[in-house]
């Protein structure tokens, strides 16, 4: 899947194999909607499949890039769930904290019915894809950086010879407020973020996290869809 000499690179650079892949995602989404709106669309298509391929790519060469199911996981994906749904409207948005409220006002929603019509083949495809891309590819790249990497670098800069399961709570607190800052709904970022993080550090394994990740995301795709809620998105 990856050339041999890229491969052996990567292999032998554990923070760039974890983070690359990261990057790459982050810069595709800065590319959506800029060259038209429709732009925004295909681009997260794009980055989906690219992503996805990604995850495969580097999965052999990533040890705690696995999935595992407990039902610690289920109950940290429903809970931040709900968390995040309970918690909208009730402090203001990282958007409006910066002052950017009227740009991503004229920018609108992420609505595919807006752009391709109600019932649109396009727009089911563009939900679809979107479904699965923040169920399954958005878990593994995100829980690698920030419950994995940046977690454990911040306790130990050579951060592989960190257990995933030591607790340090300098180490929470920074990675939790590098990803609530990711996110527009800040706090529930946050909370977010310490609940995921938790959960490695329970369970001393990454596949929990991404577990309760990908619930989290699945159900606020369903939430988004059925009841319209397309600022989550």
């Amino acid at each position: 899947m990856l050339p041999r000499k890229l491969r052996d690179y990567l292999a032998a650079s554990p923070g760039v194999v974890r983070i690359a892949p990261f990057v790459i995602f982050i810069l595709l989404t800065g590319a959506q909607g800029k060259f038209g709106v429709e732009s925004a669309y295909w681009f997260y298509f794009a980055k989906t499949v690219i992503g996805a391929w990604m995850v495969l790519a580097i999965w052999p060469l990533v040890k705690e890039l696995k999935w595992a199911v407990s039902w610690e996981a289920v109950l940290v994906g429903v809970g931040v769930f709900v968390m995040w749904v309970g918690l909208e409207g009730r402090y203001p948005g990282l958007d409006q904290l910066l002052g950017s409220g009227d740009d991503a006002e004229a920018s609108g929603p992420w609505n595919p019915y807006l752009v391709f019509g109600q019932g649109a083949a396009l727009a089911w495809f563009f939900i679809l894809v979107r479904t699965l891309g923040s169920s399954l590819v958005v878990p593994p790249l995100e829980e690698l950086v920030f419950r994995s990497t940046v977690y454990r670098y911040v306790i130990d800069p050579d951060f592989e010879k960190v257990a995933l399961k030591q607790f340090h709570w300098g180490a929470l607190l920074i990675t939790s407020l590098i990803f609530a800052v990711e996110h527009n709904q800040w706090l529930s970022g946050f909370l977010c973020g310490l609940s995921y993080q938790w959960l490695v550090i329970r369970k001393g394994r990454l596949g929990d996290a991404m577990t309760a990740h990908a619930i989290t995301n699945f159900l606020l795709a369903l939430w988004v869809v059925g009841r319209g809620a397309w600022q989550f998105w």
